[in-house]
């Protein structure tokens, strides 16, 4: 699973998401790609069953690149604890996606392999995702 090596800061605020994403959101290494359609939280477990997914469809052919990385820390309360005594324990790390952000890339695969390996990679994340090629992209 994805996570820092260490932090600065053990726990952090929640922040908010509004807008689209700024950076990260055209292709950067691959010709194809899933790019996030709304915004949401995605766990180190989530990337990693993505991963596995696109990985084991093109049957380690071509090359995948993860763009996005967990660096967030949330926190969880035990269960049954009361209201207050600071805040709790960190429990995961999470990458926060906004709408735009390029989630994973792919190529060195054929159009049909990559867009059925990146929809099953889509199945795993919690965010609607959309389909996107290279613009200069030209099919063999």
């Amino acid at each position: 699973m994805l996570q820092p090596k260490k932090v600065k800061f053990r726990r952090v605020q929640k922040g908010r998401m509004k807008g689209n994403s700024q950076r990260g959101n055209q292709l950067a290494f691959g010709s194809f790609g899933i790019k996030s359609l709304e915004e949401a939280w995605i766990t180190g477990r989530q990337i990693e069953a993505a991963r596995v997914a696109v990985t084991r469809h093109m049957q380690r052919q071509g090359q995948i690149w993860i763009r996005i990385f967990p660096d967030k820390p949330i926190t969880k309360k035990p269960a049954e604890v009361r209201m207050g005594k600071g805040k709790g324990a960190p429990e995961a790390f999470v990458a926060p996606v906004t709408p735009g952000r390029i989630i994973i890339e792919a190529d060195g695969v054929p159009f049909k392999l990559a867009k059925e390996a990146l929809r099953l990679a889509a199945q795993k994340l919690p965010v609607t995702t959309k389909f996107v090629i290279r613009r200069d992209f030209v099919e063999e």
